[in-house]
């Protein structure tokens, strides 16, 4: 089995995570506070997010949750990466 490269694979659920964070962004900007509430309670089957849905975000506050999210992602990534390899290297075995 092929290891994963640690830092490729962090950064690349990072970058990932980011492009979800601005695609949620450009919803907000673009639909406005019903379209984003109606949005997102779809893909939560339904549940109300009505009350926690905050419009009034400022572009530094976007800025700092952008990167928060690369920052994120990439250590979910980089974790998934190591846990993985560690796992090859106990089932070494040809009957894995």
């Amino acid at each position: 089995m092929d290891r994963i490269n640690v830092k490729k694979f962090g950064f690349a659920c990072g970058f990932t995570g980011t492009l979800f964070y601005t695609g949620c962004t450009f919803l907000m900007v673009t639909t406005g506070y019903e379209g984003t509430v109606g949005f997102i309670n779809s893909l939560l089957h339904g549940i109300d997010v009505s009350a926690i849905i905050r419009m009034d975000i400022s572009l530094w506050e976007a800025g700092i949750g952008l990167i928060e999210t690369f920052v994120l992602g990439w250590l979910t990534g980089a974790c998934i990466a190591i846990f993985y390899n560690i796992s090859i290297k106990k089932s070494s075995s040809p009957d894995n």
